[in-house]
């Protein structure tokens, strides 16, 4: 296909650029195909290249290195010790010892019962001083779970420290064979708060990162492979096994006893997630944007007042606002009560017992609660628009909505571009909104097989609580949709993110 130059591109009208835009996007499908495959090819070999660096890179410092250094290899900060780096020497020590320590007492039992997650389940003794069977407890394949993944953690970590130490050696014989000084202990502790000041401040939050964000990340997704549930607790019903890939197989599947399956299933309220999301995003969006216009347009008075009773809405908690709106909506409730009084109609609406009005409800109700955070956030974005541009309009003879198409609109969504991205991801797990509303009614029938009695205003999230909660409880099943629901929305902010005119053209408004 014929590539136009930039003049050429110019020449043609707004629909020939989408159709040149649209034929460019597939004839450049292919090229991106290649291109990937090449990175890919490209990513395992520097990875390849990179690990057998880093093995030649320390066999060749402890060739080089001297008595102190090779020491260090198996006794961690001995090589600090010896040149009298004491303060870091003592650290790297303590570390292994601590390290040693909790492999030999409690890591190496955790770690051994990992590829089983147990074998002696909760069964009955007799019990001799009773003279009668008890319930006996046996292996807890939760507590194997979660403490067998906390000791891989453990482990990477003293790996890490352990390339710390060799590296620090092999520093610390290049600064000495320079004439130069190494730094004593209350160098180190006055760095700590000087020049390396700031991974002092990091090393806490860091650490919290990675106990309260990432072991329960890796823990959920680990779930995902086992089968652990109500009946398959891991201690006081039955222990929970490793089940391979065959929570995927069952979600993704689409054969099913009585012709169900899992993944219509999903993709229905996949759909209905995207949906929702979409209206929710933008209908708060753009509606937010024209309240904090009308509000900000000259010659509007008491701007306050309107702003107060807008931000209401956001100082009343929404456990009470949608719990109360829900009710306000029912079938004998006041809305309907109030239609039929008035003669308006002659039975009641189904607000929450059709699929499609109660879908309609909720993004309408949504707008209710939206609009005022885009009315905050758009008011402070519209007073910095320069006035120079409306102006300058005005005098070319722009009309308003010529204003808004070619400067508040394009400047709008250049400086919250990102945040819309955010809003739409977090849109597709609002869990409150639906939750509190209608709770996923009404039920989906061709669905009701299908754990969690599914709704036809369930969103994913609220899937997924449901399918976690009561009886059954298949944490498995709720931790295969996580990780499913984390590859779309990994996906969508991937391509949505590098197309944002806030990322590719960051100079535009400055």
């Amino acid at each position: 296909m014929k590539k136009y130059s930039d003049l050429e591109y110019l020449k043609l009208t707004k629909w020939q650029k989408f159709l040149y835009k649209l034929k460019m996007f597939f004839v450049g499908i292919p090229r991106a195909i290649k291109n990937g495959v090449f990175a890919i090819g490209r990513f395992f070999k520097n990875l390849i290249f990179g690990i057998g660096g880093f093995f030649k890179n320390l066999c060749l410092t402890f060739v080089r290195g001297d008595w102190k250094t090779k020491v260090s290899y198996v006794i961690m900060g001995f090589g600090n010790l010896m040149r009298g780096q004491i303060l870091r020497g003592i650290m790297f020590l303590a570390f292994e010892g601590v390290f040693i320590f909790y492999m030999i007492t409690t890591g190496g039992y955790w770690l051994s019962k990992l590829p089983t997650l147990g074998t002696v389940g909760p069964h009955e003794e007799y019990n001799a001083v009773l003279d009668a069977y008890t319930m006996a407890y046996g292996d807890n394949s939760f507590k194997i779970l979660l403490y067998g993944v906390l000791t891989i953690f453990f482990i990477i970590a003293f790996a890490y420290t352990w390339y710390a130490n060799i590296k620090q050696n092999k520093t610390a014989e290049e600064i000495l064979k320079s004439g130069k000084k190494l730094k004593s202990g209350k160098q180190d502790l006055h760095s700590m708060v000087d020049d390396q000041f700031h991974k002092t401040l990091l090393a806490l939050p860091m650490t919290g990162i990675l106990v309260f964000t990432v072991l329960p990340i890796v823990f959920m997704i680990l779930v995902a492979f086992t089968n652990y549930d109500g009946a398959h607790d891991g201690y006081n019903n039955s222990l929970f096994q490793w089940v391979g890939l065959d929570n995927f197989k069952t979600m993704l599947s689409w054969s099913g006893t009585g012709g169900h399956s899992y993944a219509a299933t999903f993709g229905e309220i996949l759909t209905w997630t995207l949906i929702w999301a979409f209206f929710a995003t933008f209908t708060n969006y753009f509606l937010g944007m024209f309240v904090a216009m009308m509000i900000n347009k000259k010659g509007i008075r008491v701007k306050k007042l309107w702003r107060t009773i807008l931000v209401m809405t956001i100082a009343i908690p929404q456990f009470i606002s949608l719990l109360y709106v829900s009710k306000m909506f029912a079938k004998n409730g006041l809305i309907n009560l109030f239609l039929l009084n008035a003669k308006w109609i002659n039975q009641a609406i189904p607000f929450w017992e059709d699929p499609t009005l109660a879908r309609v409800m909720v993004i309408v109700i949504n707008i209710w609660i939206g609009i005022p955070y885009l009315m905050l956030i758009a008011t402070g974005i519209l007073m910095n628009i320069p006035q120079d541009l409306y102006e300058s309009s005005r005098i070319d003879g722009a009309n308003a909505w010529q204003q808004y198409r070619k400067i508040t609109l394009p400047y709008m969504l250049f400086v919250t571009g990102p945040y819309l991205l955010t809003q739409f991801i977090g849109n597709m797990n609002n869990f409150n909104v639906i939750y509190l509303l209608t709770g996923g009614a009404p039920t989906n029938a061709s669905a009701s097989w299908a754990s969690g009695s599914v709704g036809h205003t369930d969103l994913l999230i609220t899937w997924l609580f449901k399918i976690t909660t009561g009886a059954e409880s298949k944490y498995y099943l709720a931790s295969v949709i996580g990780i499913l629901v984390f590859a779309v929305v990994a996906v969508i902010a991937l391509i949505v993110y590098n197309v944002l005119p806030s990322i590719k053209n960051e100079e535009d408004f400055q």
